[in-house]
């Protein structure tokens, strides 16, 4: 039986073919159009009645359209990791780099994607870094991945497949997270 791998996250996570594109897992996708951070955390008790092996996260660029802080977006996403690792100690966890977008928005997502990438190991999840690949040295995405500054087009998703498929790879290589030895009292 293939492990089963849980996208969750906004319109960009929605919008992918996910199933099509990574035939080897057992994907599920609750990624919906318009989600912000606070909405995947409302959404957690439905991650966790799933059991999936590994959940992909993928969220953030809807909250910078409601104006939200990196802080504000940070603490959020801190608040997913957290619970997905108190509540499935065992699922392997990736999270996506929030994409860049309008060039307004660049120091604000590098700032996001940077606490990001330190924070992710603190709960034993591996960190993808999508921005790298889609932004251009200002920061706003390149516009061969997006026709509308914000939205991702074909070549996006395949640049982000061929990034998510050694990253999954590499998440089933490995424990899905270490776990506290209990000491005995005496």
């Amino acid at each position: 039986m293939p492990a089963s791998v849980l996208f969750i996250g906004d319109g960009l996570t929605a919008n992918g073919l996910w199933s099509d594109w990574l035939p080897d897992y057992d994907v599920h996708n609750l990624g919906a159009t318009g989600k912000t951070t606070d909405e995947v955390i409302a959404e957690l008790d439905a991650v966790v009645d799933r059991r999936p092996d590994a959940v992909v996260v993928q969220v953030g660029s809807n909250d910078l359209g409601w104006r939200r802080s990196d802080e504000y977006i940070v603490r959020n996403m801190e608040t997913v990791l957290c619970a997905l690792r108190k509540r499935l100690p065992a699922v392997r966890i990736l999270i996506v780099s929030v994409p860049p977008r309008e060039r307004e928005f660049a120091d604000t997502v590098r700032s996001i994607n940077h606490h990001l990438r330190q924070f992710a190991p603190t709960q034993h999840a591996q960190y993808l870094d999508l921005w790298s690949r889609l932004a251009r040295p200002d920061g706003e995405i390149d516009a061969a991945y997006s026709d509308d500054r914000l939205h991702l087009n074909d070549a996006a998703y395949a640049a982000w497949v061929s990034e998510l498929k050694p990253a999954l790879e590499i998440l089933f290589q490995r424990p899905p997270s270490s776990s506290a030895i209990p000491i005995q009292q005496i």
